[in-house]
């Protein structure tokens, strides 16, 4: 008598896999992050300025192509606004629209740039200090409070007149000075997560320092951190234009700050070409209001409870 041997029974759906599950809530977390912001107008309205200042900037050598040769400048110094040059010219005979057009690269990348770097600062010093505690944390935030009662643009200048004269030199300068604030933010929404339930039971089921602080601390001191890298970027942008203004910026490439220096070296102030001065300047507003607008959108969906204006 031979037995026959059952066969398996036949596999149903394939039950979906923990990545696949994670991605999903991201999406939805998105979608519903998406669905709030579109409810503030002054959000979207911040939103919408900067894509198209960044579609300018993205396609400059397009739209204008290389204007920043002096010595084939298609103009005369100085030429009022006209048909040709619809912002006029600046002393060398440059158009003014397409150095504007072309310094808006170079100051969106110093304050995105630079405020990355200083929000990572912030954020890995926020949370390492928050978690371990003790006489650690206590000497890192003496540190930290000394580089916040220290006026930023001060120290940016001193770091930016000792180093060379580039861009990079500009990003670390504002990067390296500006992060106490968010150091201070995170922290305390580091130790506000860590006295959490969920944090207790992953020590008692063996979590170490590195995946509680990955896992648990990072994931919930994120949407604050995404707020102030949008609120940081207007403050970098502006520290960007001072010290280009006070002529320690890269003085090879076009900036809105750089601009507003050539005006004053150029007397466009004695001598009323108010041309020369507003569009850069205006440029520089226009943004910082941009990314503020943005920023405190964010802040309202991220914590309803700031009761920030829709």
């Amino acid at each position: 008598m031979t037995l026959e041997k059952t066969p398996p029974a036949s596999a149903g759906p394939s039950s979906p896999s923990a990545s696949s599950l994670a991605w999903a809530r991201r999406r939805g977390s998105v979608a519903r992050f998406w669905k709030e912001y579109r409810t503030h107008r002054a959000g979207l309205l911040g939103l919408a300025g900067l894509a198209f200042i960044a579609l300018i900037a993205l396609f400059a050598p397009l739209l204008v192509g290389d204007v920043q040769s002096v010595t084939n400048a298609p103009g005369t110094a100085l030429e009022k606004p006209s048909g040709e040059f619809p912002l006029g010219t600046d002393q060398f005979g440059r158009s003014l629209l397409g150095l504007l057009i072309w310094g808006a690269r170079i100051s969106l990348t110093v304050g995105l740039l630079a405020a990355a770097l200083s929000v990572a600062i912030g954020t890995l010093v926020g949370v390492i200090s928050g978690h371990y505690g003790g006489w650690f944390a206590t000497v890192v935030m003496r540190i930290t409070d000394w580089f916040l009662v220290m006026p930023t643009l001060v120290l940016a200048i001193v770091l930016a007149t000792v180093m060379s004269r580039s861009i990079w030199t500009v990003i670390l300068a504002i990067g390296v000075t500006s992060w106490p604030t968010t150091a201070r933010l995170v922290r305390a929404q580091t130790i506000a997560v860590e006295s959490r339930p969920y944090i207790e039971r992953a020590r008692a089921l063996g979590g170490g320092h590195g995946h509680i602080m990955s896992r648990h601390v990072l994931p919930n001191v994120m949407p604050l951190v995404l707020a102030q890298t949008t609120l940081g970027i207007s403050s970098a942008i502006l520290t960007e234009a001072t010290l280009a203004f006070l002529g320690l910026g890269d003085p090879l490439i076009v900036s809105w700050g750089g601009m507003l220096q050539d005006a004053r070296e150029a007397g466009a102030v004695s001598s009323g070409h108010w041309w020369y001065l507003a569009p850069p300047g205006i440029a520089i507003a226009f943004v910082a209001l941009a990314f503020t607008l943005c920023g405190r959108a964010i802040e309202a969906v991220l914590n309803p409870k700031l009761g920030v204006a829709r």
